[in-house]
């Protein structure tokens, strides 16, 4: 059986390594073999090599990554989407779902589509598929310095957006949110009441909600943005995306009943497949065209481990390359 380079997952909790892995061989018409030539290390790919996303099984060995830009062998490119799976995408070949995929331009950056893809496509979705946003509401993004975070700062203003308040630490990258769109930013730095007062000031009258954090951030949000809400008839939307705080939020009881307040989540499973395949190539043609500033350091296949270590904690979206 011929094999491929890979990282390879044989432990959760734990870094991958650089190994061989049987190379996959399709099995079906709209199957193909491709080679990869971009992969992003996104925090779902973390979660499903730790094996702590909720969609993740124990199966054993694995090699992680949920999508990419491959080379098919007439030359085309194109963006992938895997399906779960022990085989993904951080490997010298994988095989791609042609109907999970779309074809690329010549001349694509295929780091810089493997970087932005799956973190602007939280945001993007969420605003053009799981709730009803407008042109000209009034939006948060809890949690806009992850790299998550800064791209729905981008893609909210990009999808007509009228006012983007952005929350989150450090104030250097706070500084280059507001350079990338927003209008007012809120730091979680600091004493808890103040930063409760300014949340609340800032805030108060946003339309629509894009949570990256959860976890005890999101509690306190409520408690801050509820009581000083204008109008508690105007609808306010929660949309939970990631949880980088925590799991789960103690979500104050008096926020659901003092205020017209709609909490849903967007992701994999709440937003089917067939809409999130329409998006793809106009978020695509986006992101090629230079819409979003898009942070990302492609980083060798045989660095895969220390690539592990530094994504932990870097502001850029690390792409493996094989």
């Amino acid at each position: 059986m011929r094999s491929v380079k890979a990282a390879v997952v044989t432990a959760f909790g734990r870094p991958p390594d650089l190994g061989e892995f049987p190379r996959p061989e399709p099995a079906g018409l709209d199957e193909v073999l491709v080679d990869v030539l971009a992969a992003g290390l996104h925090p779902r790919v973390r979660s499903q090599a730790a094996g702590s996303h909720y969609s993740s099984t124990d199966e054993l060995p694995l090699v992680p990554g949920i999508d990419g830009v491959g080379r098919t062998d007439d030359g085309t490119l194109r963006y992938f989407i895997l399906p779960d799976t022990t085989m993904g995408s951080m490997a010298e070949q994988t095989v791609v779902d042609l109907r999970r995929s779309i074809e690329l331009p010549a001349g694509t950056d295929p780091v810089r589509i493997a970087a932005a893809m799956n973190p602007a496509m939280s945001s993007w979705l969420a605003l053009r598929r799981r709730i009803e946003f407008t042109a000209g509401q009034a939006l948060l993004v809890l949690g806009a310095t992850g790299n998550a975070g800064r791209l729905a700062v981008q893609v909210a203003r990009h999808l007509g957006a009228a006012h983007v308040v952005a929350v989150g630490r450090r104030a250097e990258r706070l500084t280059e949110v507001a350079r990338l769109g927003a209008d007012r930013t809120v730091s979680l730095d600091g004493d808890p009441d103040m930063v409760a007062a300014n949340l609340g000031e800032a805030a108060k009258d946003v339309d629509v909600v894009l949570d990256y954090l959860w976890g005890q951030p999101t509690a306190d949000a409520l408690r801050a943005i509820i009581p000083q809400r204008s109008d508690d008839t105007q609808l306010l939307t929660w949309v939970q995306l990631g949880s980088v705080a925590g799991l789960e939020s103690p979500i104050p009881s008096a926020a659901l009943r003092a205020t017209r307040l709609q909490i849903v989540g967007s992701g994999q499973g709440s937003v089917p497949t067939r809409e999130i395949a329409a998006e793809l190539p106009n978020l695509a043609a986006e992101i090629d065209t230079g819409a979003f500033t898009v942070d990302a350091r492609p980083v060798p296949l045989a660095d895969v481990e220390q690539a592990w270590a530094d994504g932990a904690t870097s502001p850029e979206r690390i792409v493996i390359v094989p």
